[in-house]
């Protein structure tokens, strides 16, 4: 399916081609909380970074977090690079060099019409902030940390893969 999105002010527009559509996984880590979750989470889907389009890249600005190294405690940037309007702040997509075909789009930019999916999947629970309050669904499965499905291995089971 082909998605269509953009920034809040409109300096960034872009497509991409995406077989997982549906915005089912919501990460409540710290870094997705405090870049792109106003309400305690951010929900990313799945895309073909081949086949991102960009009008606008001059305004786009790209953030990596900084990752403390469990062995040295020391800190540096990781490597997923998290792209925002550099005019708006909306949060646009995630792409990380780790999986160079991929792109994750966050769904708050997508101005397509995306399904509603049948359950949702909240990762990352350890990390939530206090004041959230999730709200499990009763299919719904939740995770401490990451969950045991890929974004499209949850789609081939569910049977909604495009």
């Amino acid at each position: 399916m082909r998605l269509e999105g953009s920034c809040h002010c409109g300096a960034v527009r872009f497509s991409l081609e995406s077989a997982h559509v549906y915005p089912f996984n919501l990460c409540y880590c710290s870094i997705c909380r405090k870049t792109a979750g106003a309400g305690g989470y951010a929900i990313n889907i799945g895309g073909w970074h081949e086949t991102l389009e960009v009008c606008g890249r001059d305004a786009i600005s790209v953030y990596q977090a900084m990752m403390v190294d469990p062995a040295t405690g020391e800190a540096a940037p990781g490597p997923t690079e998290r792209h925002f309007c550099s005019k708006c702040g909306s949060a646009l997509w995630v792409w990380d060099p780790r999986w160079p075909r991929l792109v994750h789009p966050f769904s708050s930019a997508i101005d397509t019409p995306l399904p509603v999916p049948p359950e949702r999947t909240h990762m990352m629970l350890g990390s939530k902030a206090g004041w959230v309050e999730p709200v499990i669904g009763p299919k719904d499965q939740t995770f401490a940390a990451y969950p045991t499905q890929s974004l499209a291995q949850w789609h081939e089971r569910l049977g909604l893969s495009g």
